[in-house]
């Protein structure tokens, strides 16, 4: 497992699936990681659209929410920032990370961090982890992928991403829509060395 003594960044888009940050929230808090957490502006409507619960705009009434979600009340540590704040820590290359996951991920913000664009926090500190060379994941949740998205996504894979598409596997014998969202969550953890997730991993026949 990765140190969890450098904080991780979270990056949560409006690609639907909003489920994931929150499943990805619990056992990172639970196992006591330090989290930077920043939605895009896009999310506050997919989650208004989805769960029909109107996400809070202020850093620490966001905190409160991602907590209640994940049901995790005081495990880790949580830091929550506002899309627009590009002066925010994790702006800044100088602000030690151990890398980042952008889940899920949205194909406009795929396209954007591939052609090095970065109009909000979120954008910016996945560029950061780019020009510095450290570990960014994205976990793509779309389908059908046109070539446009297919060429975005190796455009990123060529210079070091992680591509875990939000697929999940059926080897495990899930019982819930939890037992499928954390088969994804933890394959994307484990790009970044971190196995805090307790699934059934495939062991051969």
């Amino acid at each position: 497992m990765s140190n969890p003594t450098k904080p991780l960044i979270i990056g949560v888009t409006g690609a639907s699936g909003l489920i994931y940050t929150v499943r990805a929230l619990k056992f990172l808090l639970e196992a006591d990681f330090e989290i930077e957490l920043v939605a895009s502006k896009s999310t506050y409507m997919v989650w208004q659209s989805e769960q029909n619960i109107r996400m809070p705009v202020e850093a620490l009434q966001q905190e409160q929410f991602w907590r209640q979600q994940a049901l995790v009340a005081q495990s880790g540590k949580l830091h929550c920032h506002h899309w627009s704040d590009v002066g925010a820590n994790i702006a800044s290359g100088s602000f030690r990370t151990q890398g980042m996951i952008v889940i899920p991920c949205s194909m406009s913000t795929v396209a954007k961090l591939a052609a090095g664009m970065s109009s909000d926090l979120l954008e910016r500190a996945a560029d950061v982890q780019l020009k510095e060379g450290r570990k960014l994941v994205v976990v793509p949740r779309e389908t059908p992928l046109s070539l446009i998205h297919l060429r975005n996504l190796t455009a990123l894979a060529e210079v070091g991403v992680r591509i875990v598409p939000a697929i999940p596997a059926w080897y495990h014998k899930p019982q819930t829509i939890e037992d499928l969202v954390d088969f994804v969550v933890a394959r994307a953890l484990d790009q970044l060395d971190i196995d805090c997730i307790p699934i059934q991993r495939w062991q051969g026949h």
